[in-house]
């Protein structure tokens, strides 16, 4: 039992907080009814004041009552907070005050802290907006296939609230309004009188109100009334007959015709419409060319059917028709009809009127004496045309009565080209059509040597227009001719592309015939003086740009290591669509930002200059006009390592230096002394007669040298060292090399045949002794011993201290005796 006691308390308080939550959650107060919110108003106007107040009974709230209870306000999921206090009979009350309530619906909710949570226990639902707004513009229309009244009109703001819309209407007659509009108040009403009419459906703004509330051919009061919680509005009362805001079909146009022939007006009969031939009707007649923009009205045509007759029409000439009607009444809310089915209709033909506006230009034709004249003219107008042209015809002479002059041209354009003779100076000009021809078109061929304009500037006009002013001349102008051309690669005539301007004041002219967009034009004015015609005056336009359709491909003219010369083909005039204002040239190489140049619109090339040698740059180039740029394609470049001047100054140094060795080269082949001392001759030791010498009576006993001191072997007979005299001293002779020790003398011999051995000479230390056995010539001394000694320690022959390794012969002579040798040569 313990145990359950302890329990019971928890189980209490879990159902207390469940109750607490669906009551605070779903109805307006709490399920137990210990709580209440009042407020002051339920629907309040928006941004007003609210006040509200809720009491807690402590003793049906079971849980709470020996807590103390705190209580709380909450505005949809915002707190908001009040003044608590005690109220009778135990209860706790709370009151709150929201200065603007800015919501246009909101839920008031009550709470009450238990055990640590806010529990909704009351709750009150608020909502704000306001009056409602006066209905305006209403309007009523009466079908004439059911009898039903229509109404609608505008309803105004939303009020944010329920609100309640009718149409009403009452039969009472009321006094006829004045003014436009057939306003009426309710005073004149009679309280008695019923109050009809109908409920917009789907919240719409119109109702119809059906034929058995309706008294027609009787006065009506109609209204519309909106109600809501916070007011009522009407809109402005209406005093109508339903028979005045009936809207009648269409009429219907029976035939149309011109009478009396010749004369420039018609007849037209036209038939009302099923249902209302028993009504006085007013109907309007419209008609207009297919050129104009505006319908020509007629009005005032009254009766139930008929005709109707109407002047002032061109000839020649088609016309569209229309008809509407509506009943005659004296209230201004009559509706018209539709308008009736369109007729056409076109008026007979008159011979052509007026003068033509004609230009021309002649020249020479060689030597005939002919005249060539292109003549160009412009079509009549309409009004002057009388229908349809046929052709023109150009004579030398008036037409006269009773004779027709030759005709020189005839032809259905607006030009003509032909040759008169030479002293022609009037041609005449006419035009014809199905009624007649007009009168001639005298044209005068004045000369082109007048004075010309001071300036001349055109400016856009529009897409397909060009505006032109000048300076008016001094002397008296009678007319203007401006002509304009379209400028192509392709020359080319626009025979229609000029227009003249009769007054002679004029200084703004606007041109709108044949003129595109993104074209260039030249224009021309000329002045017609009486008696002459001023030299002309040109100007270019545009009357409108665009960026350039492409950009002028690049070309590379030259590149050196820090210039680079550009050019490219000016653009064709029709990718231009604007006037050139200036060309960018834009380059970067790969580690670079890039870099950019403006240039002048008439130049076609540009350098590039501070490039850096031997690196890759991309160039590209932008045309430019008012209206935008395009970029061109990529060039890619790579700059040179040398300028041309250096090239072509290292190729000249190559070449100075291959001159030189040529002529050098020359020089030492012809000149037989300079190459002896450049390149002296040495004789080959293996090839002299002293090869062919040997010992006479001693074995051969070939000279042992150094490897190093003789490249190649040699054959020489045997030397024999003579030892020379004792205690003798050389005067200047420098010190003698070490020697080997004395040896026997060894006779020298010639190889005359392959067993006769002839004694030659004999070769000692004191000197030469021997006689010449032979015819032939001794060997002959090395010529380049002389001259290579400086002069000390040598001798006066020069002789190197040591024999060089190529002469064998004097390697075996320094074997014994060698501070001789220069006694050698004394003989």
């Amino acid at each position: 039992m313990a145990r359950r006691g302890a329990g019971t308390p928890f189980l209490l308080q879990l159902s207390l907080l469940l109750l607490l939550h669906l009551g605070g959650e779903f109805g307006p107060s709490w399920t137990l009814g210990c709580g209440s919110v009042a407020v002051g108003s339920h629907i309040v106007p928006l941004g007003s004041a609210v006040t509200a107040s809720c009491t807690i009974q402590r003793e049906l709230c079971r849980g709470l009552e020996q807590e103390k209870v705190q209580i709380s306000w909450m505005l949809d999921n915002k707190l908001v907070v009040g003044s608590q206090r005690q109220g009778p009979g135990g209860t706790e009350v709370s009151n709150l005050t929201l200065p603007r309530f800015n919501h246009t619906q909101a839920k008031l909710w009550c709470c009450v802290e238990w055990n640590g949570t806010k529990q909704r226990v009351a709750v009150a639902e608020i909502r704000a907006g306001y009056p409602p707004a006066k209905p305006l513009n209403l309007s009523c229309v009466l079908n004439l296939g059911d009898y039903g009244l229509t109404c609608q009109w505008e309803q105004g703001t939303d009020n944010h609230l329920p609100t309640s819309v009718v149409l009403k209407c009452a039969g009472k007659p009321c006094p006829l309004p004045e003014g436009p509009r057939a306003h009426c108040s309710g005073c004149c009403r009679s309280r008695a009188q019923a109050v009809t009419g109908c409920t917009p459906q789907g919240g719409h703004s119109h109702c119809t109100v059906p034929r058995r509330l309706l008294q027609l051919y009787r006065q009506m009061e109609i209204w519309v009334s909106a109600t809501n919680a916070l007011g009522t509005a009407e809109s402005e009362h209406l005093c109508i007959d339903p028979m005045d805001v009936a809207k009648l079909d269409p009429p219907t146009l029976q035939s149309i015709q011109s009478i009396p022939f010749q004369t420039d007006c018609i007849a037209l009969a036209w038939d009302v419409a099923r249902g209302t031939e028993h009504m006085e009707l007013r109907c309007e007649l419209r008609y207009r060319t297919p050129e104009d923009t505006s319908w020509a009205l007629v009005t005032g045509i009254v009766g139930r059917a008929g005709t109707a007759r109407r002047c002032g029409f061109l000839f020649g000439t088609q016309y569209h028709f229309q008809m509407r009607c509506r009943r005659s009444s004296a209230s201004a809310l009559t509706y018209w009809s539709e308008w009736s089915p369109g007729r056409n209709y076109t008026t007979h033909e008159k011979a052509p009127t007026g003068k033509l506006d004609v230009w021309w230009g002649t020249q020479q034709a060689g030597a005939g004496g002919r005249l060539e004249v292109q003549l160009r003219w412009k079509a009549p107008r309409q009004r002057e045309a009388n229908g349809r042209v046929l052709g023109y015809r150009v004579t030398l002479s008036p037409r006269r009565r009773g004779r027709d002059p030759p005709t020189i041209c005839n032809t259905t354009h607006t030009h003509c080209n032909f040759s008169v003779p030479a002293a022609t100076r009037r041609v005449y000009l006419s035009a014809f059509n199905s009624a007649g021809e007009s009168a001639p078109t005298e044209v005068v061929l004045l000369e082109r040597k007048g004075q010309p304009l001071a300036g001349l500037r055109a400016v856009s006009g529009g897409e397909h227009s060009l505006w032109v002013h000048w300076e008016a001349p001094l002397a008296p102008v009678i007319a203007y001719v401006l002509e304009w051309q379209r400028v192509t690669a392709e020359p080319g005539h626009c025979s229609t592309c000029w227009q003249m301007e009769r007054d002679g004041a004029a200084t703004t002219a606007l041109i709108q015939d044949d003129i595109e967009p993104f074209q260039l034009y030249n224009i021309s004015l000329y002045p017609l003086y009486e008696g002459t015609v001023g030299v002309p005056v040109h100007t270019t336009a545009y009357s409108q740009q665009k960026a350039p359709s492409h950009a002028p491909k690049l070309h590379l003219r030259r590149i050196s290591k820090s210039e680079a010369e550009l050019c490219w083909e000016p653009l064709p005039v029709e990718m231009r669509n604007g006037f050139i204002t200036s060309y960018t040239i834009f380059w970067a190489n790969s580690i670079t930002d890039m870099a950019s140049a403006t240039v002048n619109p008439s130049l076609s090339s540009f350098v590039i200059q501070g490039l850096k040698p031997s690196t890759l740059y991309k160039v590209h180039i932008m045309a430019s006009t008012a209206a935008g740029g395009t970029n061109g394609t990529s060039l890619t470049l790579v700059t040179t390592v040398l300028d041309d001047t250096e090239i072509q100054f290292l190729f000249l140094t190559l070449g100075l230096i291959f001159v030189l060795l040529m002529v050098l080269l020359i020089c030492f082949q012809k000149n037989e002394r300079m190459k002896e001392q450049l390149w002296p001759s040495v004789p080959d030791p293996a090839n002299s007669s002293l090869g062919k010498w040997v010992p006479a009576a001693v074995p051969q006993e070939p000279l042992q040298v150094l490897a190093a001191r003789e490249p190649s072997p040699a054959a020489i007979s045997t030397v024999t060292v003579l030892e020379g005299e004792s205690g003798k001293q050389p005067g200047k002779e420098p010190p003698a090399l070490p020697v080997a020790p004395p040896a026997l003398s060894r006779p020298y011999v010639r190889q005359e045949g392959p067993e006769e051995p002839v004694q030659y000479a004999r070769v000692g230390g004191a000197g030469y002794r021997g006689q010449r056995l032979l015819p032939e010539p001794a060997p002959r001394f090395y010529e380049n011993l002389r001259g290579r000694g400086d002069g000390g320690g040598a001798g006066d022959w020069g002789f190197p201290e040591e024999p060089p390794a190529t002469f064998p012969l004097l390697q075996g002579l320094l074997i014994g005796g060698a501070e001789e040798l220069h006694e050698c040569r004394a003989d």
